[in-house]
């Protein structure tokens, strides 16, 4: 069950559903989204964790994580799927997706035990309950497939009251439906799925996030991202 974000708030920003803000955020997402949040993660899990033939990234965005899978991955194919037709679109032009589909992270319609290997990265604080997400993976994965999840931390969210958020072309900062998932609530929503856990990281601001994000020397230590690595 997910924690009340209004509760920790400390910037006041306007709030948008998630499709919406994310329509809206396209154009200057990838600039918005270090690597230092997620990518740092996938880098640190060992190279034959990406071994797959058939794998599904789930709210794949514009495709940051299809170019990452491609470059990095011994892969067959990547399909993608995203709420917002408009970071579709940039994921088909990253040209790395043998098939892109509209639709519900929770709910892909996508067949089943089809992938090898389930990814879904900076999704999981837009969604009231990450159960749906959990048994949409393991349902679309094969036996012994793998379910990949890197998230915005929890304990970040709570202590700086700092929602997902981006910039308006005319300065504004706007918010984009965030919600509060303890990692305990992800262990028991993937329990609940029939997944074993692997592998888990997290992410702390340092020195590389520093050199981003100047104005993050007060947040130094704590954690910013976490990394599941969870087996069927």
């Amino acid at each position: 069950m997910s924690q009340d974000f209004s509760q920790y708030d400390t910037r006041g920003y306007p709030m948008l559903p998630a499709r919406e803000g994310y329509a809206e955020w396209v154009a200057s997402y990838e600039q918005s989204v270090k690597d230092e949040m997620d990518l740092r993660l996938l880098d640190r899990l060992p190279p034959s964790s990406w071994n797959a033939a058939e794998v599904i990234d789930l709210a794949c965005g514009t495709g940051r994580i299809g170019v990452w899978l491609a470059n990095h991955a011994d892969l067959g194919a990547i399909d993608g799927v995203d709420l917002t037709p408009e970071m579709l679109a940039g994921a088909a032009a990253k040209k790395v997706y043998r098939r892109l589909t509209v639709g519900d992270v929770g709910a892909t319609g996508l067949p089943g035990a089809a992938y090898d290997l389930a990814i879904a990265v900076l999704v999981d604080e837009h969604l009231h309950s990450l159960k749906p997400i959990y048994r949409e993976a393991a349902r679309l994965l094969r036996p012994s497939g793998r379910f990949v999840i890197v998230g915005f931390h929890p304990q970040f969210i709570m202590s700086t009251g700092m929602p997902t958020h981006f910039h308006r072309a005319t300065g504004e900062a706007v918010a984009i439906e965030t919600h509060v998932h303890l990692l305990s609530d992800h262990v028991r929503a993937a329990l609940g799925a029939g997944l074993t856990l692997t592998a888990m990281d997290e992410g702390v601001i340092d020195d590389a996030w520093i050199a981003q994000k100047p104005k993050w020397e007060r947040f130094r230590g704590r954690p910013v991202s976490f990394l599941f690595d969870w087996r069927k």
